[in-house]
């Protein structure tokens, strides 16, 4: 049987500058109209020569500044950002939390779209339907689920992402910050939620910059600067590690 395990060897990512360029003709007209130069966008090198590996029962927290590049590991760990360098493996069932609100149909209902999102998380529709109720019974929307989502307040269809999203539990968890789900009654809920996934999860995975979070459930620290690691060890030395970066300016 192969071990959960996170490993990675000179990962590297680039995003393309075609993501960044001009959106539309009318946009690049209209520059062109009022005599605006070109812009030249080049790629992001969003991670550089990433070599890590996460062993069973580790609790790695990711520290950095915005732009730092733990949004962008978590996500190549995830599998949704190929690497454009390196080696990538991953045993394990992941599951990850980030973004929550994001991929719903607007014109399904809340109902039809807790399918499309267990399809999205590798479920099978008899999966989904055995957790369906559990669902909609932790988003409290009651009768609104067979409403579509696009009738939904903010609040509501955050509820209905995070419910969706932590419904079922993962060998390997992956969480970027601290999610906002609503009220302070459904915050209780789903800081508990939180936590039982926390603690039945192999590995852990968390980007944050709430240092207290970080240091009260990881023991290990990974300091990302510019896309690199800058620094692997204990918790509490990473932590010092980057507020030095942040007294200095250098993050």
């Amino acid at each position: 049987m192969t071990r959960n395990r996170i490993s990675l060897t000179h990962v590297d990512l680039h995003y393309s500058a075609s993501a960044f360029a001009h959106r539309s003709l009318k946009s690049w007209l209209t520059d062109r109209l009022r005599g605006r130069r070109e812009v030249v966008v080049r790629d992001i090198h969003a991670l550089k020569d990433i070599t890590l590996e996460i062993s069973p029962g580790e609790r790695v927290g990711l520290i950095g500044a915005n732009g730092a590049g733990k949004s962008s590991l978590l996500k190549m760990i995830a599998g949704l950002y190929p690497p454009s360098g390196g080696l990538r493996n991953v045993n394990g069932v992941v599951r990850s939390i980030f973004e929550i609100g994001l991929g719903f149909e607007p014109d399904a209902t809340g109902r039809e779209n807790i399918l499309y999102r267990g399809f999205l998380l590798g479920m099978t529709p008899k999966q989904v339907r055995s957790i369906e109720e559990e669902i909609v019974a932790f988003s409290e929307l009651a009768e609104f689920i067979d409403y579509p989502v696009k009738t939904y307040s903010a609040g509501m269809l955050v509820r209905l992402a995070f419910a969706i999203s932590t419904a079922v539990e993962g060998d390997i968890l992956l969480l970027d910050e601290v999610i906002g789900a609503g009220d302070a009654g459904f915050m209780v809920k789903a800081r508990k939620r939180i936590q039982k996934l926390v603690e039945g999860a192999e590995i852990l995975v968390l980007a944050s910059h709430d240092m207290s979070a970080l240091a009260g459930i990881c023991q290990r620290g990974v300091l990302l600067q510019h896309g690199a690691i800058a620094f692997d060890g204990a918790i509490t030395e990473a932590i010092s590690q980057y507020k030095k970066l942040t007294a200095t300016g250098d993050e």
